[in-house]
């Protein structure tokens, strides 16, 4: 684990910024409430990893240094376990400390963990066509794959900036949106795009299965879990298994240990 070098000029604004109880819970609410809430969660039984966790947590939730600050906070506590790589801590079964971290982290960027490697993967299969993603949220992962030089349009049927969105609440200190996110009735397919679903809601929710019938290209980019996970719904792995096939699947892919989610590249039979 490499530890984040801070300059002394960040650390006095962190200083400042930390001795201020009043001025941190109205500028930035979830870090406060992460802060008073980690003392007293288990962690993952390292100090020094728990504590170099926190401080890339504060930073980067409180400055605009990064260009992919999820990343660059989750980065260092992701590990392989059977092939896999996860956000877990150094720990097989995470910890509470770390999980109250996830939910924040989620809400503020995208459930899905935005590896580079992942980025530079989708890129690779979607290079020379339009991607259009359903469903993007706070279109976190729509700006990272732009980064990377994709063509990418980005919908939702609730975009925050806009409307109340339930899964990515307005706070201070949070992007509403990291990328223009328009509204889902606004999006129009052709036959050469790439269809891009990234944790479309489960439990039933017909949003996954319904983007897909209505796509009219032959490529779908996936990042969710199976069937019977929290994401997608039947429909949607029934209409995979009756006429897409799977071309191939990111084996650098990374999710939080609690979580069955992977990226893959589907084509249409």
């Amino acid at each position: 684990m490499v530890d984040l070098i801070l300059t002394a000029g960040r650390r006095e604004q962190l200083a400042a910024l930390l001795d201020d109880a009043q001025r941190l819970k109205a500028e930035y609410p979830s870090v406060a409430e992460y802060l008073d809430a980690a003392p007293i969660l288990p962690g993952t039984g390292d100090d020094r990893a728990d504590a170099a966790f926190d401080l890339r947590f504060v930073h980067y939730l409180t400055s605009d240094e990064s260009a992919n600050p999820y990343w660059d906070i989750v980065a260092p506590s992701v590990s392989a376990v059977q092939g896999r790589r996860r956000v877990d801590g150094g720990r097989s079964r995470g910890s509470a400390r770390l999980g109250f971290a996830q939910t924040i982290l989620q809400t503020t960027f995208a459930y899905a963990v935005p590896a580079p490697d992942t980025i530079a993967w989708i890129a690779d299969r979607c290079a020379g066509h339009r991607v259009v993603e359903i469903g993007a949220g706070r279109g976190y992962w729509a700006a990272q794959l732009a980064r990377a030089g994709v063509r990418i349009e980005a919908y939702d049927s609730q975009p925050p900036d806009a409307t109340t969105n339930l899964s990515f609440p307005s706070a201070a200190g949070r992007r509403d949106v990291w990328h223009p996110v328009d509204d889902h009735t606004a999006y129009t397919t052709s036959a050469d795009d790439v269809l891009f679903l990234c944790w479309p809601p489960g439990w039933e929710d017909p949003m996954a299965s319904t983007a897909l019938a209505e796509f009219e290209g032959d490529r779908l980019i996936y990042i969710g879990e199976p069937k019977g996970g929290k994401t997608a719904d039947d429909a949607f792995f029934d209409a995979l298994s009756a006429d897409w096939t799977l071309e191939s699947e990111d084996p650098r892919s990374v999710a939080w240990w609690n979580l069955a989610d992977t990226a893959q590249a589907w084509v249409r039979r």
